[in-house]
């Protein structure tokens, strides 16, 4: 997860072991990109490391016959991935963006972040970077990156919001993304998924903005064997309801599950005992439409 984790992302049912990594720094900040806790302090040597593994466990053993929360199978989780992302040069070169040319950087730019000229209105980081660090994760060999893009209400002035805000870095970031992928042979290989939780309201309000309205919203699909360079889907002439082909956000997850290689037939059974399916319903958008 890049910077943070998202409000309403949390593993829920399968527990805390499968809680996201979150970089917590933020590689849209100026200066070098360091992540915190993330190396071995000057007097920690790898042989020390391994003694201290070795005390932490024999307090785990003694804490897990206790320990029925559950929270104690998720720090050896927790744990494990920490000892081995600080003795993997691997995975600590992954966040390296300094390793990039610096033309690449600013192709995907270095804008800075726009602040809202009024209380009421929102402001865009500056996460352009954040794009950046994603490729390189997944060429890593990360399998699932979120990136944090937030930001972009526009229920006052919205017009003056998108145009000077959002869309600039947005237009900049993304397509410098999709062409880094694709001159990089990863385009078969990487699906990217742009997508909000729900649409605008087709009329415009009193304070020149667009409220939130889930009847008709949009996502960018690329990449992961999806055809693309075409539009499924349409709105009616207002924007106001689906006029053809609705694609339905389970229609989405299926389509991202199975280029993940998830099963959406199988079940989890949450801390009550209750099995919850990976998806409900939902069918890989290019088989509602081959």
């Amino acid at each position: 997860m890049i910077p943070k984790r998202l409000p309403g992302v949390d593993p829920a049912y399968l527990g805390k072991k499968y809680a996201a990594f979150e970089t917590q720094a933020d590689p849209a900040v100026e200066g070098p990109f360091n992540l915190p806790n993330f190396s071995l302090g000057d007097s920690l040597s790898l042989n020390r490391l391994d003694s201290r593994k070795g005390l932490l466990k024999s307090f785990d053993d003694i804490r897990r016959e206790v320990d029925v929360s559950g929270s104690m199978e998720a720090a050896d989780g927790f744990n494990q991935q920490a000892f081995d992302i600080l003795t993997s040069p691997k995975a600590r070169d992954a966040f390296d963006l300094d390793a990039e040319p610096r033309a690449l950087r600013e192709r995907y730019g270095f804008m800075p972040e726009y602040k809202a000229p009024t209380p009421d209105r929102c402001g865009v980081p500056a996460w352009s970077q954040r794009m950046l660090l994603a490729r390189r994760l997944v060429e890593a060999g990360v399998r699932l990156v979120t990136v944090d893009l937030r930001w972009w209400d526009t229920h006052v002035k919205g017009y003056e919001t998108m145009r000077d805000g959002f869309l600039p870095r947005w237009d900049q970031a993304y397509s410098a993304l999709l062409q880094d992928l694709e001159d990089r042979g990863l385009s078969d290989n990487v699906m990217v998924v742009a997508w909000g939780e729900f649409g605008r309201t087709p009329k415009v309000n009193s304070t020149g903005g667009r409220d939130h309205y889930p009847n008709v919203f949009s996502a960018s699909v690329s990449g992961g064997g999806i055809q693309g360079g075409r539009v499924v889907g349409e709105s009616d002439s207002k924007g106001a309801e689906p006029k053809e082909r609705p694609v339905k956000p389970q229609d989405v997850l299926a389509t991202m599950y199975r280029h993940l290689g998830i099963d959406v037939t199988k079940q989890y059974l949450d801390h009550g005992g209750r099995p919850v399916p990976v998806l409900p319903f939902g069918t890989p958008i290019d088989e509602l439409f081959s």
